[in-house]
């Protein structure tokens, strides 16, 4: 092998072999995926930052909508509440109307045997025992119903007719601890 000279010296050439270029070459090529991977997840994440920026403020937007939502129907069944009430109460009253203008157009009215008559009405006074349902279905059965008491006239005349115990008309059957009359009127305590 020849010997070169630079200058007078000798010159000491370095010939890489192929595994140190290829080294190389896959480190640059590593070194640049990795910047090109940084650089897609740094937008990926700044993508991803702004979606959850939007979400939050849709997130803040329903939950206010949802807040005017709950207050409106809170509003709405409080008005319905209230409507309903007026409306029982409406009944009540037409319910005690009509039965004065009953009275007023059935001046001789006569009730059956067996029963009293007090403010144009008839009363049956049962002495026969058993449920609620059962005197209410006698009651049907005779083309009458159990009592809706809607005055305090009528309070004294039947606690001065009944000597025992008696069904009245009134129950907590549709729901539990609202009572209402068998003619699905409120009851009122006046």
């Amino acid at each position: 092998m020849d010997r070169i000279y630079i200058n007078g010296e000798e010159a000491n050439f370095h010939c890489p072999d192929n595994h140190s270029v290829r080294d190389a070459e896959l480190s640059t090529l590593k070194d640049n995926l990795t910047a090109e991977r940084d650089l897609c997840l740094t937008k990926k994440l700044e993508s991803l930052s702004a979606q959850n920026h939007k979400l939050n403020d849709s997130v803040a937007e329903l939950s206010a909508i949802k807040d005017n939502l709950t207050e409106l129907l809170q509003t709405s069944n409080d008005k319905l509440s209230s409507i309903t009430k007026e409306r029982d109460l409406l009944n009540a009253n037409l319910a005690q109307m009509t039965k004065n203008l009953r009275c007023l157009f059935e001046p001789n009215k006569v009730c059956p045997a067996g029963w009293q008559m007090f403010s144009c009405s008839c009363y049956f006074l049962s002495g026969k025992p058993g449920s609620w349902d059962e005197g209410r279905q006698d009651c049907r059965d005779k083309g009458a119903d159990l009592v809706v008491i809607d005055s305090p006239e009528e309070r004294m005349f039947l606690s001065i007719s009944i000597n025992s115990n008696m069904w009245i008309g009134l129950s907590d059957r549709e729901v539990e601890g609202t009572w209402k009359w068998v003619d699905g009127t409120p009851l009122t305590l006046k």
